[in-house]
Formats: C-alpha cells, structure tokens, sequence
C-alpha cells in the first residue's frame, strides 16, 4: 500500500543505509516509492522474480524460507532486503514478512543499478552486507555442531536483542520482534519440545522472561557469555512473566 510518512535521519551503525553518507541514503531514499505493510504481510515471496529492492526504514522483518517452516534470520529498519535477485536474475530465495507495520521503500531494479554505478561504495557495502548474512548462516552451523540447545538458543537471543532490542525501565532489554517456538526451534536446528526446555532452563536461571511470542533478556551480557554448555547456566531467581 503506497502511503506518506515522515523521513528519518540517522541509520543504526553496521545497516546499509548507515553506512552510506546522508546524501547518499537520501538519493536512494528518493528514487524509492514508499509503502506501509501491515504486520503479517509478505514483503516478498520465495519463488517470485526480483524486480525491486526494498529499504527498511521502520519496524522489523522476518526472512523465512520453505512456506514459513524455517526462520533464516531478521532484518531491521536500514537494512536493503531482496538485493539478490534483481542483481543475479534469479528467483527470491526466501520470503520476507513485516514484523507489525513496516515503513518501507522499492526501488525499481533499474533504478537501483544505476545508483550502484554513481555510488561505487554502495556496492561495497551490498557485497559487506552478504557476507555478514553468510557469516550469521555459519555461526549458527558452528553452533549446531558445537553447543547443547540451551547455549545457541541463549546465543541466538543475544544477538537478536542486540539488534531488534528495546530497552526497558527495569534494565532488561525487550525484543520487539514476536518470535514463536517453531521459530526459535527452526534458528536452532531442534524440535519445538528441545527449545521448549531450553527456554524453561534459561528462565530457570534469571536470564529471560517470556509471555506469549515475547521474550524479555534480563541479562544481555550473561547470555552473550554462554559458550561451554549447559553446566555454564548457573540457576537464579526467575524472572517475572514478560
């Protein structure tokens, strides 16, 4: 739905409009048609031929791929989504979903080749912003291979309140993105009931809160320590119900 809302300034560090200059970004911004997608909406379906980008420039996303059944990761307000097909010719490799509304703008393919040519540094950070989804994707094999369920979920969570967290009066951080079981077992690699217990150990231990499809870090940098298994979860007081 093509809609009218206000422009921000300022792009979180590390997205790929916060590392273009703010003419730059205003350029691409500028070339976009600008769209509001209500929550639950696919952005983009696996399968369909790319013939436009889109830039977040408010709320999150989901990327799943196989009909929803595996959550490939998040993105966030600056991040470009669905750069690859327009650029490679080939089919969407995964859907994308808004998280709640999501303000956004597509950039025909057209259009956005043309800024990639006056703009050459844009396309380094295109090429930079793959290779830190590839490097996300093998992080989370090596986890696979190498921790028990608790310690990658406990993983997983910190890095998704880095990025899509909101910090709350009481010192935790909430993510603001609503995540469900299936989804957390599918960015893990176990079935529902294995994530089931692993969030049970991590509240357990006064790490999270939950409430339904909400979750509640109350200690980022414990759960960012987590790295040697399930004897590394000492037991706490449990948090509250988000």
């Amino acid at each position: 739905m093509a809609d009218r809302f206000p422009r921000r300034t300022g792009w979180p560090p590390g997205t790929f409009l916060g590392g273009l200059t703010p003419a730059a970004a205003g350029e691409l911004l500028g070339l976009s048609a600008r769209h509001r997608y209500q929550g639950g909406r696919p952005i983009l379906r696996e399968g369909a031929l790319g013939s436009h980008v889109v830039v977040l420039e408010s709320g999150f996303v989901k990327v799943t791929t196989a009909d929803f059944a595996t959550l490939l990761g998040l993105r966030l307000p600056g991040e470009l989504i669905g750069e690859i097909g327009p650029l490679t010719g080939s089919p969407r490799s995964a859907t994308v979903t808004a998280c709640g509304t999501v303000h956004a703008g597509v950039v025909t393919k057209d259009a956005f080749e043309k800024f990639l040519r006056r703009h050459p540094a844009a396309s380094t950070l295109v090429m930079a912003m793959i290779a830190r989804q590839l490097s996300w994707a093998n992080r989370r094999r090596s986890d696979f291979a190498a921790y028990p369920a608790p310690v990658r979920l406990a993983r997983l969570l910190a890095e998704i309140a880095e990025t899509c967290g909101r910090d709350r009066p009481d010192g935790g951080v909430e993510i603001t993105v609503p995540l469900s079981h299936p989804e957390l077992a599918a960015m893990i690699a176990v079935s529902r009931a294995t994530v089931q217990n692993a969030v049970q150990e991590l509240r357990a231990a006064g790490l999270i809160a939950t409430a339904y499809r909400r979750i509640v870090v109350l200690d980022q940098a414990a759960l960012a320590a987590i790295g040697f298994g399930p004897s590394s979860i000492e037991p706490g007081p449990s948090g509250p119900d988000a």
